[in-house]
């Protein structure tokens, strides 16, 4: 191997492997697979392996690994074919299940109302409810509250504009929500009142 292919890579895995925790768990929660992340992982560093001497800012690496893992996720995801539908997004905005909560009361001797009621959920339905989101909304999500990336980080992360992201923050949210609150239904958390008419 030629000397200067093993300085690329010597350089490329002191930038990277520090990453692979990050990326790995960001992967996870896209795709809710183990198998299928580290597959991601794996085609991440092999893409970004092959395109580290475009790298003109290393500072600037970590953003440049999730970009091109999200854009693998969302290509793995297009081929896929796993549309999800979201309801009208007027209905959606309108949603919001800290109010639903308070009107209903579940939990009436709670003095952290919110907490208590979250509290509810096991993991694996949480994750369900994740796994259920679009992908443009499940990865701006994943990478703010898994990676603790701000919205610009995000932004550049993704490749969208500032205000795309917020965007897609606040609508998965709202997905969320309504997974939720539609689970505590299921689960008799909260009373269905039929209106008469």
């Amino acid at each position: 191997m030629p000397e200067i292919e093993v300085e690329t890579r010597r350089r490329f895995e002191e930038l990277a492997l520090p990453h692979l925790k990050s990326l790995y768990r960001f992967a996870s929660r896209l795709t809710g697979n183990r198998g299928t992340a580290e597959e991601l992982v794996q085609e991440t560093f092999l893409k970004a392996l092959e395109a580290f001497p475009t790298l003109r800012d290393p500072a600037r690496s970590k953003a440049w690994l999730f970009q091109i893992l999200s854009r693998l996720a969302i290509d793995r995801h297009r081929r896929e074919a796993q549309a999800v539908t979201v309801e009208v997004a007027e209905d959606l905005d309108h949603f919001s299940l800290y109010d639903l909560i308070w009107e209903e009361d579940p939990l009436p001797y709670s003095e952290r109302l919110h907490d208590d009621f979250l509290a509810q959920f096991p993991d694996e339905e949480v994750r369900a409810a994740l796994s259920a989101l679009p992908e443009a909304y499940l990865a701006p999500l994943a990478l703010l509250y898994a990676e603790g990336m701000t919205y610009r980080e995000l932004a550049e992360v993704l490749d969208l504009p500032m205000g795309t992201v917020m965007s897609r923050l606040h609508r998965g949210r709202k997905i969320l929500e309504r997974e939720l609150w539609d689970y505590a239904k299921r689960r008799g958390l909260v009373k269905t009142w039929k209106q008469s008419t």
